[in-house]
């Protein structure tokens, strides 16, 4: 994949702390970059699965709703108990 080359700013201090991880990771800093940008946006995709996810099951029915499943259950208890076991 070809590379495409960047110029950012930094304060100086996390400049430095971005140096000396590169050193005890033996890796540039463009690796070190890239390694903590895609470990960035897998997280961030995962954070969007799961708001998703907590979405859909946040959906507290409606009063309508659930006057249906309780008329519902009620209907259900009602066959089964009439069933001859």
């Amino acid at each position: 994949m070809a590379g495409v080359k960047t110029a950012i700013s930094l304060q100086k201090d996390l400049f430095d702390q971005v140096n000396n991880l590169a050193k005890e990771m033996h890796v540039s800093r463009s690796r070190l970059f890239t390694l903590a940008v895609e470990d960035y946006l897998k997280k961030n995709e995962s954070r969007k699965i799961l708001a998703k996810i907590n979405a859909a099951y946040d959906d507290i029915p409606s009063e309508e709703e659930a006057r249906i499943a309780q008329a519902m259950r009620r209907k259900q208890r009602k066959n089964v108990e009439a069933e001859a076991w």
